[in-house]
């Protein structure tokens, strides 16, 4: 995984070997891992194939669907000369796909629920292209320049400004609400004010419909926010402006901007075969 430890990992690893063993699980197993704070916890554990399955399998170029399969019905693991891999020489993103263009009304924030009705993976060589690849197959459009509206709550004010100095280095305005504007002011970068829904018109609701807001970077915190922002939320679904929700989202984003950016002076991101990624591995 892209930005966990190699603590992590091999915890995870452990205890996959662990719950795999004890539970003594022939074929695929899904389990779900959460971490906060360096510690991993086990949310579930499924023996089943999940989406999951498809992705790992394109990601390490490993036919796993096919050897759990043969497994299942007698044959040995130790037969298929599996080996440890060490560290790949490309990133593999994968991004849901969710269907809230299709359902009008329905809040685009994101809870513990699924709600995704698919998913796309984007590789390359490294993450900011791998990431700007999962976006483009999901269907959301990456601006190149333009506007972004950035409101962000108290404790991602920080961020913000890193995130703010970041897209203003690679051309684009800033426009922001007045607890943000005023932030970001006091560390010297320039900011577009505009008001919030509640604060009349013309507000940011106003500029997302008049084509004037091209990325919106949003995150809030309590119910009554939340709620104050469902109309940032929906006028950017129906204009199809791309949304991030999360700091690291949103970061993740300006990388892949970033990447497009650079190779648009080459003629665009690489495609390359997904066989091509895996030639000359163990």
């Amino acid at each position: 995984a892209y930005e966990l430890s190699s603590k992590a990992r091999k915890t995870i690893e452990n205890y996959t070997q662990q719950l795999a063993l004890t539970l003594n699980t022939i074929g695929l197993i899904n389990i779900q891992f959460a971490m906060k704070k360096d510690v991993v916890y086990v949310i579930e554990v499924n023996p089943r194939a999940s989406r999951t399955i498809p992705f790992v399998a394109k990601a390490t170029g490993l036919p796993i669907a096919n050897i759990a399969a043969k497994v299942m019905v007698g044959e040995k693991l130790s037969s298929f000369n599996l080996l440890e891999r060490s560290s790949q020489n490309h990133v593999a993103v994968k991004e849901a796909v969710f269907p809230f263009s299709r359902f009008p009304g329905v809040d685009i924030i994101l809870g513990p629920e699924m709600r995704s009705t698919g998913e796309v993976m984007g590789i390359d060589k490294d993450f900011s292209r791998a990431f700007a690849k999962s976006q483009l197959a999901a269907g959301i459009a990456l601006p190149k320049r333009g506007t972004v509206f950035l409101s962000v709550r108290d404790r991602d004010k920080n961020a913000a400004c890193s995130l703010a100095k970041r897209l203003q280095g690679l051309g684009f305005d800033i426009m922001a609400t007045s607890g943000t504007m005023k932030y970001l002011a006091t560390q010297s970068i320039a900011v577009r004010r505009i008001n919030k829904v509640l604060e009349g018109r013309p507000h940011c609701v106003d500029a997302i419909k008049s084509d004037e807001v091209q990325l919106i970077i949003n995150t809030n915190e309590g119910v009554q926010s939340i709620e104050d922002s469902f109309s940032i939320r929906q006028s950017a679904l129906i204009g199809n402006i791309p949304h991030y929700t999360t700091v690291t989202g949103a970061a993740a984003a300006i990388s892949a901007i970033e990447a497009l950016i650079i190779e648009q002076c080459s003629g665009g991101l690489e495609v390359a075969s997904l066989q091509s990624y895996f030639r000359g591995s163990s």
